[in-house]
């Protein structure tokens, strides 16, 4: 089966999931509209009140949407999850590795699927964004480095979502890591400098991977310098999408 196969067969089964999406009305509510909610909930009923050094109540908005961003991306993920393990769990997987069709475009499906929802998620918050008072100085440069490093970030958390997929017993367990994914994005600098938080709850937010990322996407947002923060961004991703790739076609071969 040649490569042209391959992709083929990758973005038919792909295309299945993203309809599949798009007809979910609980899907579209819970990766689309609770991203839409968190942010103006913080920006108009908890923005007056949280103050932070430099930044004024208008500029709240700005502090916070990284953060709502990579909080967009990990409730996708939690959808990714619960597919894979829709999939397993009613024989789609076998029905699959029955047919005439590349073994690895099962998994490359619901990758793709899932990447392309999340960007079309992150669009849509992004524009809420914008109509809510968010603005950039951002140059052309800054913005596709923030759409490669959002890219990497929903290849890393898919990744993350297809052995927990396929291990877990039913959709219940499937998802439960979202929670620790939301968990790392409150205890960040997502919504406040973490120079405030206690010390070793701020040193376990300076050294976890959310954290760099938001501080990069927040930086070239704003036209600032990155320094090191991009790079260790960089690197906590490519090691995440290495672990989960791994694994997670350990656990496939598996199923």
């Amino acid at each position: 089966m040649n490569v042209f196969q391959n992709l083929s067969d990758t973005l038919t089964l792909a295309n299945r999931i993203i309809k599949h999406n798009i007809r979910s009305v609980d899907t579209l509510i819970t990766v689309v509209a609770m991203p839409v909610m968190m942010l103006l909930g913080m920006v108009f009923i908890f923005g007056g009140a949280i103050q932070i050094a430099g930044v004024s109540e208008d500029e709240y908005i700005n502090y916070i949407l990284p953060g709502i961003l990579l909080m967009t991306i990990a409730t996708g993920s939690a959808y990714t999850s619960l597919r894979i393990n829709l999939d397993k769990t009613t024989g789609m997987f076998e029905r699959f590795k029955s047919m005439p069709i590349a073994k690895s475009s099962v998994l490359g499906g619901q990758v793709i699927a899932s990447v392309i929802f999340m960007l079309v998620s992150i669009m849509v918050v992004l524009i809420i964004g914008f109509i809510a008072g968010f603005r950039s100085d951002a140059t052309f440069a800054d913005w596709l480095l923030v759409a490669l490093l959002l890219t990497l970030f929903a290849l890393a958390l898919t990744w993350i979502s297809v052995p927990f997929g396929l291990s877990a017993k039913g959709i219940e367990g499937a998802s439960s890591f979202s929670y620790i994914l939301l968990m790392l994005l409150f205890v960040s600098s997502a919504f406040v400098p973490v120079e405030g938080m206690p010390k070793i709850i701020r040193i376990f937010a300076e050294n976890q991977p959310m954290t760099p990322i938001i501080q990069t996407i927040r930086n070239l947002l704003d036209s600032q310098s990155v320094g090191n923060d991009l790079w260790v961004s960089f690197g906590w991703m490519v090691l995440i999408i290495l672990i989960s790739y791994i694994f997670g076609l350990k656990v496939y071969r598996k199923v």
